[in-house]
């Protein structure tokens, strides 16, 4: 499991997120956790008005995008089957989590 591999979500709403892509830092990997972020399938989630916090992508042909609201920590042995690694795409997802995280005054 390395840092941007996308897996099959096994969870009971993977027909509307069928994949989560993993976000934790390889410096965890001994914790028996992982942090993961849905991809929602487009479909699904509608209009969204924020390209950055929400990026698009395609997995297996299937239009998803990155939640960063429903961000999880799972069990590493609740991870379901590698699908791809989207790492050429980590600025991106990095950027949407610091959309996420960033302080904002107003």
């Amino acid at each position: 499991m390395a840092q941007f591999d996308v897996h099959r979500n096994t969870g009971k709403h993977r027909d509307h997120i069928p994949y989560v892509v993993l976000v934790q830092s390889s410096l965890y990997d001994s914790y028996r956790r992982r942090v993961v972020v849905p991809l929602v399938r487009k479909s699904a989630i509608g209009k969204t008005g924020n390209p950055r916090f929400n990026p698009p992508f395609k997995i297996e042909n299937v239009a998803v995008v990155l939640h960063p609201l429903e961000i999880v920590s799972v069990p590493a042995e609740q991870l379901g089957e590698f699908v791809e690694s989207l790492r050429d795409e980590g600025q991106r997802i990095m950027d949407a989590l610091d959309e996420l995280l960033t302080r904002a005054w107003g």
